[in-house]
Formats: structure tokens, sequence, C-alpha cells
């Protein structure tokens, strides 16, 4: 019975294996039928459905045509039965660096439904291409087989579609940046997904579900990556009763606002990998649940404010198989000496990239980063360490990009970074180094390729000492030094770096004339700056640039014509230098990508050619402090984005040309110390944003236009000094409420001061957005003075010689920050307002040379900031103030020619004052000058008396011994009697206390 049982059973067996041998023989023979299978009739329909409904600028779906649908660009066919499952259409030029417009390249207009009858479609890819704003059409819900959707970048419109949660199929779902405008989204048709495994939602506005996104994501438990950066998320709950994540291995939360601490529910995913908060608002320390995260490979927390902690050993020295920590953009504090002294001490610490940029973190740079030997990216910018760098550094033999720029170091910088033999950027730049840097600190450095070391001060504190036949180990693309000296000579080393991009040798004591193998090397550079250094001769127009090149030869000793150099550059600043010559009439023809020339500071004569006019690109044209002759040409028509142009401190003659109007982006017009004439044009007032109109010491006349203060609200520096305006001031400039300037001063004016000036707000309180960088004549403190840095902290007002009449009103009292006051030369009137004292700010006060009349006011001794002062040659009456600031104002050509004043510094003595009451200046002075002659005896006499006192006393103990051992006897019975008086007394103290 048992054997026929058996037999059974082995039969059995054998029909099972051979049916399965049939069912695998007809599978595969079925599998190789329906290679010879063309698409579907009804689903090639569909296709061509689908195309008509589509706009296909680059012939995307020109092969769309034909029976054999399955062989269409983008179309994928089941290999069994030939039903359409993937549709594969993405914008292919999207991420084509060399494409700078790749929208014309996308599909876009209308996606007709009949994909519905593509029922085996599981595969659908529509990303980067520009739908023009339509909304995720509704039948979309119907695709159920769908696996994978990828609509990113796509330009929907709308808000997200609920119907999302009826494709129960989906592996995947990417939506980043789908949306061109999404507002008011819903996520409860997400939890549907149960089979999802990959979710990209970013830059969708999720705002509305702040409260419950995670609920919503907590109930994939498939999902392994889910990315939400850029979603307006502003709370990241801090507890969650169940964690349903297990398989989740990348978290992107980065860019959105949570203001709270970093949840512990994070750390009970162990399966996570790459973890991103970077640009939040989490603030507090790390849970201490991130110390046991062993499993995290990649984690990147940067640009936070949550970081406001310490490192610290206990919260991140477990962490031996990470391989890339950012916490930059933070605000981490403290030392990393404990952080990296954790790291050190694991077995095989994998730790490859440490990005700590853009924090807090100072103190010394620890000698447990030489530890840390896998790491291939040091990256510690903008913190406050201080010190040098460890010697341990030299360990690091994998590190390629070590980064400490803009910190507090300042020390030497140790040889043993010469042993970086991987290491191939170097920019310790914006600190300040010491010491001297030989050819050991180079001398392994086979793979560098950049070097940065620009000192964050101008004095050279740092020498680089290389012999004139030495031959570095690397071949480099970037160099940059400034502030460390390299000459006097040019370094002989360079002449075998010919593989060089950058070349920045600014202020490095280099001086002589550029040697003739340099111009050799053949670089094609995209920078060339040897600024700030005395170099001579003259500059060969045989260099090569590439597109948007710079150069910087300005401060040196360059002599000859300006030769036209490459159309290639971008950017060329010659100025202070010793060129000569016209500047060639081709200029703007030949070099016509120029967007930044300033030529300033040399000798150059002749006119401005005209062909200037086609620098379509120009920004900035400074050509000021030259010999240039003729007329400002009329060709500004077509450089729409100049917005500089400084072409004062010439012999430019002429009008002002209308076509400078047509620059309507101009913020800075100098033209001031030219022989410019005629009325300002009126096509001026098409630059409304105009912030500095310097047209002083000219010879422009007519009436200052109405149209300034109408039309430029931006303006802060008005200066038409030494010109030949007439007519009144007009009351529209009080409209210029960021105004900060006013020279009107050497004109013909007439009439009175406005009162509404007195309201002009920027003189009176503090601008946010004043800080700027310009540079203008001022007269103030009795001279004048160049203001080049800091001008955005000069407040001054000058309407000095003129013929302006009337009172100077109260209303000119309330500008409070006003530093420089000069109404000196005109025909003014009546009293000096007794509210002056308010004008606490104020350093320069010249009212001389009017009609003043009445005492000075009394509240002007509250001007302690005062230090020039003139009120000459007016009719002021009555006792000169003696307090406070006019203690020092005792120059007596102050108040000259003010018949009725009296009192000092003025010899003129007041009414009612006898001697003992009007002299008693003069009696202090006779007392302080006794004074004076008694304490310089007083202190004659005592250099001989010490000298006496001391060797009166120390030479005898010197000479005699026995003198010498009295009194050494004597102070130590001096010492015991007074331990004995101290130890009784203690004693004394003691027994009443117990």
């Amino acid at each position: 019975m048992a054997n026929t049982t058996a037999s059974i059973w082995c039969f059995s067996l054998i029909l099972i294996l051979s049916s399965e041998f049939l069912y695998l023989e007809t599978v595969k023979f079925g599998s190789c039928v329906s290679q010879n299978v063309s698409c579907i009739p009804m689903e090639r329909k569909a296709l061509l459905n689908f195309k008509e409904g589509l706009t296909d600028p680059s012939g995307r779906l020109s092969s769309w045509k034909g029976e054999d649908c399955c062989s269409w660009a983008g179309v994928r066919c089941s290999d069994k039965l030939g039903h359409v499952t993937k549709l594969k259409l993405p914008n292919l030029y999207s991420s084509n660096p060399d494409v700078s417009d790749a929208t014309a390249y996308a599909l876009g207009g209308e996606i007709h439904p009949s994909l519905i009858d593509l029922k085996y479609l599981r595969y659908l890819d529509l990303s980067m291409n520009n739908f023009g704003g339509v909304s995720i059409p509704n039948f979309f819900g119907s695709l159920k087989t769908l696996r994978y959707l990828n609509l990113s970048g796509a330009s929907f419109g709308g808000s997200l579609p609920s119907f999302l949660g009826n494709l129960t199929s989906l592996r995947y779902l990417d939506l980043n940046s789908c949306f061109t405008d999404s507002n008011k989204n819903d996520l409860h048709w997400l939890t549907t997904l149960s089979t999802l495994k990959h979710l990209n939602l970013g830059s969708v506005d999720l705002s509305m579900t702040s409260t419950y996104w995670l609920e919503a994501v907590n109930m994939l438990p498939s999902l392994e990556e889910l990315h939400l950066p850029v979603c307006g998320l502003s709370i990241l709950p801090l507890s969650l009763p169940l964690v349903n994540l297990s398989s989740l291995s990348v978290l992107d939360l980065s860019n959105n606002g949570f203001n709270s601490s970093i949840p512990t529910w994070l750390f009970n995913i162990s399966g996570l990998q790459y973890l991103d908060l970077n640009s939040n608002n989490l603030k507090g320390e790390i849970p201490d649940g991130f110390a046991g995260m062993n499993f995290l490979q990649n984690l990147d927390l940067s640009e936070n404010s949550f970081m406001e902690g310490r490192l610290s050993r206990r919260n991140l020295g477990n962490l031996c198989n990470l391989q890339v920590l950012d916490l930059s953009f933070n605000k981490i504090g403290g030392d990393i000496g404990e952080f990296t002294s954790g790291l050190s001490q694991c077995n095989n610490c994998s730790l490859e990239s440490l990005q700590l940029d853009y924090n807090e973190l100072g103190g010394f740079l620890p000698d447990s980063l030489g530890h840390l030997r896998n790491l291939k990216n040091l990256l510690l910018v903008h913190n406050y360490f201080v010190g040098s760098i460890p010697e341990s550094i030299g360990n690091l033999s994998s590190l390629e990009f070590f980064d400490l720029s803009d910190n507090g170091m300042k020390g030497t910088i140790p040889t043993t970074i010469g042993q970086l033999s991987s290491l191939v950027s170097l920019d310790i730049k914006d600190n300040q180094w010491e010491g001297v840097l030989t050819e050991a600190h180079f001398s392994n450095l086979t793979s560098l390729k950049e070097l940065s070391i620009v000192q964050n001060s101008w004095n050279i504190t740092l020498m680089f000492n290389a012999s004139s036949n030495w031959v570095p180990p690397f071949k480099l693309r970037y160099i940059n030094l400034k502030a460390c000296l390299v000459g006097p000579e040019f370094p002989a080393w360079l002449r075998n770096q010919n593989e060089l991009e950058y070349v920045g040798l600014l202020k490095a004591g280099i001086s002589g004339s550029i040697p003739e193998w340099f111009w050799k090397l053949d670089l094609v550079l995209d920078v060339l700056d040897f600024s700030y250094n005395q170099l001579t001769g003259r500059v060969p127009s045989s260099i090569k640039f590439r597109p948007q090149g710079f150069v910087f030869l300005n401060h040196n000793n360059f002599i000859g014509p300006l030769l036209v150099l490459s159309s290639n550059l971008s950017s060329l600043h010659l100025d202070n230098n010793m060129f000569s010559g016209p500047i060639p009439h081709d200029f703007g023809e030949r070099m016509p990508m120029l967007a930044d020339v300033d030529l300033s500071s040399n000798s150059f004569n002749g006119s401005i050619p005209s062909s200037i006019g086609n620098l379509n690109f120009l920004l900035t044209f400074l050509i000021s402090d030259n010999q240039l002759t003729g007329k400002i040409p009329d060709i500004w028509n077509n450089i729409t984005a100049l917005y500089l142009i400084d072409m004062s401190n010439n012999s430019l003659s002429g009008n002002i040309p209308p076509s400078l109007g047509s620059l309507t982006e101009l913020r800075y017009l100098r033209l001031s110390t030219n022989n410019l004439s005629g009325e300002l044009s009126p096509t001026l007032r098409n630059c409304t944003v105009m912030e500095n109109l310097d047209l002083g010491n000219n010879r422009l006349s007519g009436e200052i236009p109405t149209w300034i203060g109408e039309t430029m609200p931006s303006l802060r520096i008005l200066n038409l000094r030494s010109n030949l305006f007439t007519g009144d001031i007009p009351i529209q400039l009080c409209n210029l409420s960021l105004l900060h300037i006013l020279n009107l001063g050497d004109n013909n004016l007439s009439g009175s001061i406005p009162r509404c000036i007195g309201n002009m707000s920027g003189f009176s309180s503090i601008i946010n957005d004043t800080r700027y960088e310009e540079r203008l004549w001022i007269v103030a403190k009795g001279r004048d003075l160049f203001y080049e840095t800091c001008l955005f902290l000069v407040n001054s007002i000058d309407l000095s010689s003129n013929n302006l009449s009337g009172d100077f009103h109260e209303e000119l009292t309330n500008l409070s920050r006003l530093g420089t006051l000069n109404l000196s030369m005109n025909h003014l009137t009546g009293k000096i307002p007794s509210g002056i004292g308010r004008l606490k700010w104020l350093e320069t006060l010249d009212l001389s040379r009017n009609q003043f009349s009445g005492m000075i006011p009394p509240s002007m001794v509250s001007l302690t900031s005062l230090n020039h002062l003139n009120l000459s040659y007016n009719n002021l009456s009555s006792k000169i103030p003696s307090a406070n600031q006019f203690q020092t104002l005792n120059d007596p050509s102050i108040y000259e020619g003010n018949s009725g004043l009296c009192g000092p510094p003025l010899p003129t003595r007041c009414d009612g004052d006898d001697e003992s009451s009007t002299s008693p200046d003069v009696r202090n002075k006779d007392n302080e000058n006794g004074d004076d002659h008694e304490m310089m005896w007083f202190y004659i006499s005592m250099g001989p008396g010490f000298v006496v006192g001391f060797w009166g006393v120390c030479f005898p103990l010197m000479v005699k011994k026995s003198w010498r051992r009295v009194y050494f006897e004597f102070l130590d019975d001096m010492k015991e009697r007074l331990m004995v008086f101290v130890l009784l007394n203690l004693a004394r103290l003691r027994r009443p206390m117990k």
C-alpha cells in the first residue's frame, strides 16, 4: 500500500512538472510571437487624437505616423499583446545647459481625453512641458492602471486635484513645480495611495494643510521618498503616536516655515538615509535620539535657525556611518572640538563631507579634525574661528575642498597643508594670515586647481617666498592673492601655469613691467586682475578672454594709448593709471559686450567717440578726471540698462544731450566740473529713478526745473553748485523725501528760502536704505571735502553765494539730522531762529555776510557737535555765549563785522562789565600761567629729590655689609612680630565663636 501511494505521488509530481514546463514553453513561444504584433488600432487612434490636441514646436512627435505606433518616439508597448503601456514625453531640452529657453521646445496645448482608451497605460511622463496654466484634466482620475505619473514643471494651473486619489496603483507621483499658481490644496485624497513609494509635491502650496499634512503622509506605509520642499508648511508636529513610515529613506522638508524644534519621532524612522530640513525656522537643539541614528548616511540640515545650541559628542558622536553632514546656514554656536572628537573615536568614520558654513561657531580649530581621514569636503565658511590651522590637517589625505573663508583667523599657515595630495580647492580668503608661505606649503599639492588667499584688510602681513627657479607641482586654473606680498618682481613660478583661467594678484607689491613670457602663455582668461600694484609699461592687445571676461588693471602706472583688448570683455577697469591719447573712435564697435567701463583718473584727451552708443549692454560708464574735450555725443537712445555715468572733471562743453533722457534706469549722473552750458534738457524728467544728479561747476543757466522735484522721487543728492541758474528755489524740491544733500550754492538765485524745506524727512530721520557708495565734493568745515566711501552719512544744505532774501525760517530747525548748513553770502534778514539748538547733529554753520540782526540765540550752546561756525559780517548784537561748545569757538574772525557783539574772544567789552567781572579770563590766564610756572619747578625738583632719596638709602646698604645685616634682621623681626600679633587675635576671636 505504501509503495502504491508513493508511486501515485511520484506520478503526480511528474505531471505537475511537465505541465509547468509546457506552460513556460507556451509563454516563451507566445512572447516570441508577440514581437511581430503592432499596436492596437484603437490605441493608435487614441495617440493620434492626443497628438492632434498638442502644440509641438520642436517636432518631437513628427515620428508619429505609420501603422506601428509602438515604434513612435516616446511610446512603448507590451511585449505580449502590443498594448501601449508607456508614454514618455518630457521636455528633453529642460536640462540642457546650452539651451537658454527650454520652453521654446516644450509640448503644450490640450491633453485629449482619448488617453482613457489606453487601458493598459502604466507610465506617463509629461514633465517640464508647458500647458499654459490649464488644470490637470479630470479624466486623469480614470487612468487607474498608472503606476508612474510625472507632471513636474509642466505649468498646469488650479489646485491639486482630489481625483488623483483614484489612482490606487500608483508607485511614483511627481508634481514638483507642476503648478503656475496653486493654493487651497487638500491632501485627504493621498491616504488612498497605499502602494505609493515616491511622492514629490515640491513648490506646491500646502499652507492650508499644515495641521494634518503629516497625518496624511503617515498613512503611506510603502513610502520610500518624500519630497515637500517650498510648500509653505508651518507646523512640524512634535509628537506622532505611531510612526508608519518604516520604509522611508529620503525626507526633504527644506524651505518651509517650521517654527519649532526637531521632533523626536523623526529618529524612529530606522531606514532614513537622507534628511533635508534646510531653510526653515527650526530652533532648539538636536534631540538626544539623533545620537542613535547610525543608519543615517546623508544628512542636510542647512539654512535653519534651529541649531542655537552647541554641537556635543553626546548628540553627534555616534554617527559613525555619516557620509554627508550639512548644518550650514544656522545659528550654531560654541566650538566644534567636542563634536569632532566624538566622530574621531569611530573605528572607521565614514564622514566625507562636513559643511558647517554660515553659523556662529568660534574658538580654535581642534586637532581632532585631522582624525576624520575620509573627509573630502570641509566647509567652514563665515564663522568666528580664530587662531591658526591645526598641524593635523595634513592627515586628511582624501581632502579635496577646504574652505575657511570669512572667519576671524589670525596666525600662520602650517606647512603640513602641503601634504594634501588630493586637494583641488584651497580657499582661506577673508582672514588675517601672518608669516611666510614657502615652497614647503605646496610641496605635494599635485591636484590643486584653485587657490584663494585674500586678506580681509589692506595691510600686508603674509609673504609668499619662492625661489625664481621653483616649479610648482600643480597646474592652477584659479589663483586669487590679495594683500599677500609676492613682489617686488613678477612671480617667475607662474611661467609653467598655462591652464590659468582666473589670475588675481592684487596689492601684491609687484613693480616693474609684466614679462613677455606671461603674455605668451596663450591663456584664455575669465578674469585678469593686477590692480593696486606698481606695474609699468604697456598692455598688449593680444590677451584672449572668454565671453563675459573681466579686466582689472586699475591703480598701477601703465602708460600708452588705450588698446582694444578683446571683443569678449564685459568689464574693463583701467582707472588710476597713466594712459594717454584719445579713446579709439571704434571703441564701442570692437568691444560691443562691455557692461562696465572705468577709464577715470588717466590722461585721455580728445572727444568721446560716438561708437559708445553701440554698447547696448552698458551698465556703468566712468571717464572722469581726464582731459576730454568737445561735446557729449547724443548717442544714448539704445543703452537702456545704463545706470551710472560719470564724466566729471573734464573740459566737456555744449549742452546736455536730450538722448540722456532715454536712460530710464539712470540712477547716477555726474557731469560736474566741466564747461557745459544751456538749460537742462526737459527729457531728463524721464529718468524717474535718479538718485544722484551732480551738475555742479558748469555754466548751466535758466531756472531750476520744477520737474526735478516732481519726477525724481528717489533723488538723494542734488548738486547744482557754481552755475548760472536764476529765479526762485522751486518749492517742488520739497517733495524729495530722500534728499540728504542739497547744494544750490554759487548761482544767481533770488527770492526766499521755501519754508517747506523744513519738512524734508531726509534731513530729519534715518532712512534705512540710504547706505550706498557714492562720491562728491562738499563744502563743509570751511573747506572742500571729498567724500567717497561714507557719503550716505552726510546731511548737507548749501544755499550760499546767491541773492536770496527774507528770513531764516524757524521751520529749518526741524532738520534734526542736518550736519552742514551754509546760507552765507546772501541778503537774508531777521533773527537767527531761537530753536536752532534743535539741530543736534550740526557740525558746520555758516551764516556769514548776510543781514541777520539780534542776539546769538542762547540755544546755540546746545550744539555740542558744532566745530565750524561763521557768523561774521552781519548785524548781530549782545554778548557772545561762552558755555559748552563756544569755549572752543574762540577765533575772533567768527564774529567780526558785527559791531554789536561783545565779549570774548572779541576785544570789545560788554556794557556794565568792570575789570573784575569782565576780565576773569585774563586773571584766570595769569593764575594759570603762575600755576604752570610753579608746577614746572615742582616737576624739575622731583628728579634730583628722587635721586638723592633713593641713593641716600640704597648706596650705604650696597657698600656696608654690617648695615645690610642689621637692616634685614630688622625686617625679619618686624615680620615675626606681625605674624604673632595676627595669630593671637585670631585665637581670641575663635573662643567666643566656640
